[in-house]
């Protein structure tokens, strides 16, 4: 089995080696770029207008429009989706691997994603479809197949994504909790695979309806509790703020120098890990969120598609540069530590018991995105065999939650990470063939005659 597990690690470093080259690394921020200029960029110019409709009406219960959810549980079913280990372990494998100018680069790939989020969003609303039983369901695949007329491509969206359930949905999340529960309080990974497992039953049968009922309490409380954890470390050590900016910024284009445990890095690393970690913690270009916000309801695309900007810039913008902040000032970058080890070590150096607000987030942070990323498998399942496969793929979810909890953490991450970019190929491809309508609808909604103007004179 060992063996076995060796040649499956083999084979799959040669395939991320190509997935995660170059050129995917170049089609996401390209797509990002494209989507921005011809947005007119859309991330920046509007952004007092996305908070006013995301940020601060989170609590609103008013809608228009039609839909399966509020656009509040659609966004925290996505976000519940993103802001997971990525944030924490995602973050730390980055610095350990890219030094601290990754983070630099995970700010310049999240901001050109949040277009590319925005578009993600826009298309699911515009070509989603209403089941026989009245739910809402979109996503990549039925973009891909509806506007772009590809259906080959969208099949391979949803076999991809199916599988991407297991690996960044499922056992990465269940290992990362087992891991840090067994470090933190010595309690048994398989104890709490099964804990987890019975936790995750108990909500995804319910669909969509019950994950964004408990998502839209959970996601506001968890990344609360670690985003004041994070600013308590950085104002109590404020004077090193602009020292640790200056790293990272430094280290963007350098590359890093090995000192204490870290052992250096190439502006090459530099690059490829911040982008490729930024995309793992914000998903822009993944395709999966828009499958969650498929359910929203809305009265145009483009008021949804403001929630995609918000997801990527509180993802990565606010929780990652907290974590990253956290690292580089508390100087825990050169302890060799790597993942969520190192993010708990500079906690724990930042402030007494920090360990435990690390551990809090992972666990907490882990089941919203277990909760996630099972409606998402769902979504893809069904696509491809029809309602009746979802009950078959929910039993092997929660039996892969156990699996992941005692698995070894080295096979499961570099899984995962090759299924991403699998992942992301189709969805990009689709967002390019499609930017026209993601462009004609902004102008519909943006323009003299659009809602937004209307708004503003009634206002």
């Amino acid at each position: 089995m060992e063996r076995f597990m060796d040649w499956v690690l083999e084979v799959n470093g040669v395939v991320n080696d190509l997935v995660w080259g170059w050129p995917l690394l170049i089609l996401i921020v390209g797509t990002g770029v494209l989507l921005t200029i011809r947005t007119r960029f859309i991330s920046f110019t509007k952004f007092g207008y996305m908070l006013k409709q995301t940020f601060l009406k989170i609590f609103s219960k008013s809608q228009v429009g039609e839909g399966e959810v509020t656009a509040f549980q659609a966004v925290s079913t996505a976000l519940a989706a993103t802001v997971g280990t990525g944030n924490i372990a995602g973050v730390g494998t980055a610095i350990a691997i890219g030094g601290p100018g990754a983070v630099f680069w995970m700010w310049i790939a999240a901001l050109f994603g949040m277009a590319t989020k925005y578009g993600e969003v826009v298309l699911a609303i515009q070509y989603r479809e209403r089941t026989e039983d009245g739910r809402f369901v979109g996503g990549p695949m039925y973009y891909l197949e509806k506007g772009a007329n590809m259906r080959w491509l969208a099949v391979l969206f949803a076999i991809f994504g199916a599988a991407a359930t297991f690996g960044i949905g499922n056992m990465v999340q269940s290992n990362s909790v087992a891991d840090s529960l067994n470090a933190t309080f010595g309690i048994q990974p398989w104890i709490t695979g099964i804990v987890l497992a019975v936790l995750v039953a108990l909500v995804i049968v319910g669909g969509i309806k019950k994950i964004g009922k408990v998502t839209e309490i959970v996601v506001p409380f968890m990344a609360a509790i670690y985003i004041i954890g994070g600013l308590i470390i950085i104002i109590a050590n404020i004077q090193l703020v602009p020292q640790a900016l200056g790293v990272i910024f430094r280290d963007a284009f350098t590359g890093s120098a090995a000192a204490g445990g870290f052992v250096g890095s190439t502006l090459t690393l530099s690059i490829r890990y911040g982008v490729a970690r930024g995309v793992f913690t914000n998903e822009a270009g993944l395709g999966s969120a828009p499958i969650a916000h498929a359910a929203a309801t809305t009265d145009h695309p483009v008021r949804q598609g403001l929630w995609g900007i918000f997801e990527v810039f509180a993802d990565t913008i606010v929780l990652c540069t907290i974590t990253a902040l956290v690292i580089v000032m508390t100087g825990a970058v050169d302890t060799g530590l790597d993942g969520a080890a190192l993010t708990t070590s500079a906690f724990n150096e930042g402030i007494a018991y920090g360990g435990y607000i690390v551990t809090f987030g992972l666990v907490f942070f882990a089941i919203s995105t277990l909760l996630g990323w099972s409606y998402y498998g769902e979504r893809c399942m069904e696509f491809l065999f029809g309602p009746k496969s979802i009950v078959f793929y929910r039993m092997l979810f929660i039996l892969l939650i156990v699996v992941g909890a005692i698995g070894g953490l080295r096979a499961v991450w570099a899984l995962a990470d090759t299924l991403n970019g699998l992942m992301a190929l189709p969805n990009l491809i689709g967002l390019l063939i499609l930017s026209p309508v993601i462009v004609r609808q902004t102008k519909d909604f943006f323009g003299k005659d659009g809602i937004y103007n209307s708004e503003r004179k009634n206002s």
